[in-house]
């Protein structure tokens, strides 16, 4: 169960997600019928992909004494030509004039070893199913 996320409803369109001692709240946009009290379920997705490169940008700087707060990673987004959903992703990862040029290639690297991105591009397997609690 350690590893169970459990969902639940948290009135009008809020869905809540608990995870290893946090709760993540989600709403919809007043246009989607919500209160705009907290983030849609799809910018939580997009900003998993960003954080998770952030992170390992952070690290590979932070494992080089490269100081880190002047870098800035931009995320955006672009259509499918079907005009539905979105058929890329663009990570730019904005360096300061100071940072070490050998290391420019090298945190494009950091950056792609992004556990969330790996999972996309590999998805895993979805099974959904139906249960009756307490059974």
């Amino acid at each position: 169960m350690g590893n169970d996320m459990i969902i639940s409803f948290g009135g009008g369109k809020k869905v809540n997600a608990e995870f290893k001692g946090f709760t993540i709240h989600t709403d919809q946009s007043p246009n989607g019928g919500g209160e705009g009290s907290a983030p849609e379920p799809f910018a939580l997705f997009l900003a998993s992909i960003g954080t998770c490169a952030g992170i390992y940008v952070y690290s590979f700087c932070q494992q080089r004494d490269i100081p880190t707060d002047n870098i800035r990673i931009v995320q955006s987004h672009f259509p499918k030509e079907s005009g539905r959903g979105i058929g890329k992703i663009a990570i730019d990862i904005q360096l300061p004039a100071d940072f070490p040029e050998k290391y420019r290639d090298a945190v494009i690297n950091a950056a792609n070893l992004c556990a969330v991105k790996k999972h996309i591009q590999d998805p895993p397997v979805f099974e959904l199913s139906t249960s009756v609690a307490g059974s």
